[in-house]
């Protein structure tokens, strides 16, 4: 009988896209939040993910989330974990990978941060997106976890007391034979051993060195060639009940990343209603009545079977005026961030309550865990991918609905316009 895959991710974004390297190729795929509470059918699902949404917690949180979440996964009969992060190392990653050690009693992780089919590359210890180091990035300018070095190395050895040492890709380009010779070798050296990777060849040659590892860390790249050399489950992508489509497509953004703007800028040139929750108004008594009118806005549209999008605001101007309206008000640039996900998150709710929609598109990790933690739902089946890493999936809980659930810093220009597409087809 293969293995039961657990995997612990920092947030829903990244539970789906490391999820649907392995539904992709059959693998049936099951994400839940954190707490875990068992809505598992008779059979266990090959990968079973719990999303802890720790990105933004202070380290202590993060650290017994994962650890709990770890637990969690041994009890119901994982042997082999994955603790999925952030690509480019934002957030508690020092404290989560630790706390998976510390919950499996282990000493040694294999991690692999490459993503290159999304512009994630390491070479030498340093790590690039799309070409510019990630300290020249757009995640320099994170809102919250500014990325000021490209060493992972260091940015990780930061972060814990566990010794962090690297396999450069000149190693990794002799084959995978070598490669497990030179990780077995690093064992009794290191407790955290990062793997350069220069492109999916690297990711192909890693896959058949660590397949066995009973720990991995990282992006979720190199799980598209796990799951092709791994041993598969018994229970395949099993029945998925996909809900009839009811009304237009209720599309959100709150990711301020450059793709998600240039995406939301692609669908006003398209013509599709295109709404903007102003942000410096969430800070202000003129709030509710800001929210009222988008929400009744929405509310017209989606009645009319039209898609629509909303977005807060995404220019530097009015996110550097929000921050300082915020920081006036005694708020965290954390805590801004949080009000403006869960701000967003109440306008669709609210709209869902007044139409019939059960089609979303949501873009950034903390808007989609907002949107996902108010409409209670529990549980989600990966199902398809509509590019890298983007996949749609079907919740659990009823009222059904089909989401995408997109990174903010993931996805071509046109993509709302394929998950648009993906999701009133299906």
């Amino acid at each position: 009988m293969a293995t039961l895959i657990g995997i612990v991710a920092d947030d829903i974004t990244g539970a789906n896209d490391i999820g649907i390297m392995f539904a992709k190729t059959d693998w049936q795929t099951e994400v839940f939040p954190y707490p875990f509470r068992n809505k598992m059918g008779t059979f266990p699902p090959d990968v079973l993910i719990i999303d802890t949404n720790s990105r933004l917690d202070q380290t202590e949180e993060a650290y017994e989330k994962v650890f709990a979440s770890t637990k969690r996964l041994q009890t119901l009969g994982c042997e082999q974990f994955f603790n999925k992060t952030c690509s480019v190392f934002r957030g508690n990653i020092g404290a989560e990978f630790d706390a998976m050690l510390d919950a499996l009693e282990s000493e040694f992780a294999v991690i692999v941060l490459g993503f290159p089919k999304n512009g994630r590359t390491t070479l030498h210890g340093q790590h690039f997106v799309h070409g510019k180091k990630l300290a020249d990035s757009e995640f320099r300018h994170d809102p919250v976890h500014p990325m000021h070095r490209s060493d992972l190395v260091g940015i990780l050895q930061a972060q814990t007391e566990r010794k962090v040492e690297l396999v450069d890709h000149k190693i990794v380009e002799q084959g995978s034979e070598i490669l497990k010779q030179e990780i077995n070798s690093m064992r009794s050296h290191c407790q955290y051993l990062i793997i350069d990777v220069k492109d999916q060849s690297s990711l192909q040659v890693i896959a058949k060195a660590i397949k066995d590892e009973k720990i991995i860390c990282g992006a979720s790249g190199i799980a598209e060639e796990l799951a092709l050399v791994m041993n598969k489950g018994q229970n395949g992508t099993g029945s998925i009940s996909i809900p009839k489509l009811e009304s237009g497509v209720l599309c959100a953004a709150g990711s301020l990343m450059p793709q998600t703007f240039h995406q939301v800028e692609e669908m006003k040139q398209r013509g599709l209603p295109v709404f903007e929750m102003k942000s410096p108004i969430l800070f202000s008594d003129q709030k509710d009545a800001h929210l009222e009118e988008l929400i009744t806005n929405l509310v017209k549209r989606l009645n009319d079977s039209k898609d629509v999008l909303v977005h807060s605001s995404n220019t530097q101007e009015v996110v550097q005026e929000t921050k300082q309206l915020g920081a006036g008000l005694g708020y965290t640039n954390t805590s801004i961030s949080r009000m403006v996900s869960e701000s967003l998150a109440f306008v669709v709710d609210e709209t869902l309550k007044r139409t019939k929609v059960n089609r979303l598109l949501l873009a950034g990790g903390e808007t989609s865990a907002s949107v996902c933690s108010r409409l209670g739902i529990e549980g989600l089946t990966v199902w398809k991918e509509i590019e890298p890493g983007l996949p749609s999936c079907i919740s659990f809980d009823p009222p059904t609905r089909m989401l995408v659930l997109k990174s903010g810093s993931f996805g071509s220009k046109d993509f709302f316009v394929k998950a648009i597409e993906h999701l009133k087809e299906n």
